[in-house]
């Protein structure tokens, strides 16, 4: 169960550091899904690109930062569709 609960719990925080990126880029994601500019198979498939990084604290960190920013952090896997994104705004 442990193992379980593990990879859970690894899915949601990855899963909130997707969001509050594409937050934090003025996008969200839900409401891209809704226009249909990102289907439920990219959400899923970007979570689990988000899983395979290695700097999930550097992401944190960047997300409580102070500023505007135009671009994810430049180590974000999910940079093409987030950049994808942003122009089909």
């Amino acid at each position: 169960m442990t193992i379980v609960t593990d990879r859970t719990a690894k899915l949601r925080h990855h899963a909130a550091l997707l969001d509050d990126t594409a937050s934090r880029l003025g996008m969200d994601l839900q409401e891209a899904a809704i226009r249909g500019a990102l289907k439920f198979d990219e959400i899923s498939e970007a979570v689990l690109r988000c899983t395979t990084c290695s700097e999930p604290e550097a992401c944190a960190h960047w997300l409580k930062e102070e500023g505007v920013v135009v671009a994810a952090p430049h180590y974000c896997r999910n940079t093409k569709l987030l950049k994808r994104l942003q122009g089909a705004q």
